[in-house]
């Protein structure tokens, strides 16, 4: 298995006691879900591996604590720190509302904004502490929209359309050239003081 036919649900922070206990972060929406896993595959030097989950207990929202059959003592787990933590892909449950998405299936789709119209085409997400971001290609560069339901609307998966309502000014940040602001020397006030 691949990782193109897997989703990344989080990855694995510290270990956990001294018998091969581990931290997995989940990142996911509701990490509850996951609370039954029988099994997650580990990506260890570039390949996925699976594992075999003794126990999990889901603590502190997204983090939980978990067990894997053959991992007895701590420098067994120490290896696995880091390590990426996937599911298959058909694992998921599909989404049919329109507003929702998972973040893996809308690489590749079109941004559409109301104003604007066809913008780009959608490269990743980065899941990040503050804020999600999608990345699209725009004119040659790379353009970060927030992820939230004032900025994205719809999806249309038979399209393949992603649609957004742009907050003024965003394209324009990134289509800036360093090279054309003026240069200040930390004097920017030229008011004379007396």
């Amino acid at each position: 298995m691949t990782k193109e036919d897997c989703y990344q649900v989080g990855h694995i922070t510290k270990t956990h006691g001294v018998s091969g206990e581990l931290v997995l972060f989940l990142d996911v929406d509701n990490a509850a879900e996951y609370a039954d896993l029988e099994s997650i595959l580990l990506e260890v030097k570039g390949e996925l591996i699976p594992y075999f989950i003794e126990s999990i207990a889901i603590v502190k929202g997204s983090r939980a604590i978990i067990a894997f059959e053959d991992v007895d003592t701590i420098e067994q787990a120490e290896r696995l720190i880091n390590c990426g933590a996937y599911l298959p892909l058909d694992e998921l449950e599909p989404i049919t509302d329109e507003t929702r998405f998972y973040f893996h299936e809308i690489v590749g789709y079109q941004i559409v904004d109301a104003v604007a119209g066809e913008l780009g085409i959608v490269r990743g997400v980065y899941a990040m502490n503050a804020q999600d971001l999608i990345a699209m290609d725009y004119q040659g560069k790379e353009v970060l929209i927030p992820i939230n339901s004032d900025i994205v609307r719809t999806v249309d998966r038979t399209q393949q359309k992603l649609n957004v309502a742009l907050p003024d000014g965003l394209l324009e940040i990134y289509m800036e050239d360093p090279k054309d602001k003026p240069e200040t020397n930390g004097d920017e006030d030229d008011t004379d003081e007396d």
